[in-house]
């Protein structure tokens, strides 16, 4: 799908795949495809997190007030980075620990947590937003390395970690096990409720991560910091070929999926296509992506029997 929009985009416009362009389709791309690599192992197991933006809003506020800023006087350097990924970390224990031990749908306690980290957000914004003067915390983003920024960088060993930790941990193999049988995962023996919640925590510390990369990249604290990046993240883990019902999936499938996302809606500005229908045919692409991986499971399973 990637290689079809790169050769639809240089007829309608040759700029899509010129250097600049390219570069930045991959710093676009890099705060979501963090998100995505959390958020692949939420839904390997069967899960979905939708709680992200609000995680994201909190650890976004938490960093900016942490490093050298216009409003706290507090500066913990670097530290901060840790402080914002932390904070991501006990949201996702919370959301975790709840869907695993008193078995509420995932939905529904993550829309509870998106508000929970939205509430605190709005409990840390003061009058303006906190502007970072941290020209360190600030470099994330502004430098670069080979052309790319930090960015890019930090959002590639992400995707690394998480290519590790799907191929070479129990975590990973488990989540494969989990989410294509939950029943047949307890009877192995398997911890079903420490791994399902481990992968909201995971996908709250990527959710963290993320919003401490979109504030270095921003450079000020926001409340909206995250606004609209939960429809590009699962829809670039739907259109990856990560299955909603889980067991099927991963990572490098969802790094495609949101690198595509990001493509067509850069693809779309450069056609000078509205932003009202570009919203429209990226909803169509996600509903015909998600339509198409659930007939194919379907027609798995029919086969199996």
């Amino acid at each position: 799908m990637l290689a079809l929009i790169c050769l639809v985009m240089l007829f309608v416009n040759p700029a899509f795949l010129s250097p600049g362009n390219a570069g930045a389709v991959a710093e676009q791309s890099a705060v979501p495809a963090v998100l995505a690599v959390g958020l692949t192992f939420v839904i390997l197991m069967g899960g979905i997190d939708l709680s992200l933006e609000g995680i994201m809003a909190a650890a976004s506020m938490s960093t900016a007030l942490l490093v050298a800023n216009d409003h706290s006087g507090m500066n913990l350097g670097l530290w901060a980075i840790a402080v914002g990924c932390a904070v991501g970390a006990v949201l996702g224990l919370v959301a975790g620990t709840t869907v695993a031990l008193l078995r509420v749908p995932s939905f529904i306690v993550t829309i509870g947590t998106w508000q929970i980290g939205l509430g605190i957000a709005q409990l840390l914004f003061g009058e303006t937003p906190p502007r970072v003067t941290d020209e360190s915390f600030r470099g994330l983003a502004d430098s670069k390395a080979a052309g790319l920024p930090g960015i890019v960088w930090i959002a590639l060993l992400v995707v690394a970690l998480g290519l590790v930790l799907q191929h070479y941990t129990r975590f990973g193999r488990y989540a494969y096990v989990i989410g294509g049988s939950e029943e047949t995962a307890l009877l192995s023996g398997v911890p079903v409720r420490r791994y399902r919640a481990a992968s909201f925590v995971l996908a709250g510390a990527t959710a963290g991560l993320a919003a401490v990369m979109a504030t270095a990249r921003s450079g000020v604290g926001n409340v909206g910091i995250a606004t609209g990046l939960l429809f590009t993240t699962i829809a670039g883990v739907v259109i990856g070929g990560t299955f909603l019902t889980g067991g099927r999936g991963g990572v490098l499938h969802s790094l495609v999926g949101v690198i595509v996302m990001v493509a067509i809606g850069n693809a779309m500005v450069l056609a000078g296509i509205s932003s009202y229908v570009q919203q429209a045919v990226q909803g169509v692409i996600v509903v015909a992506a998600a339509s198409i991986t659930l007939w194919r499971a379907r027609e798995r399973m029919r086969v199996i029997k």
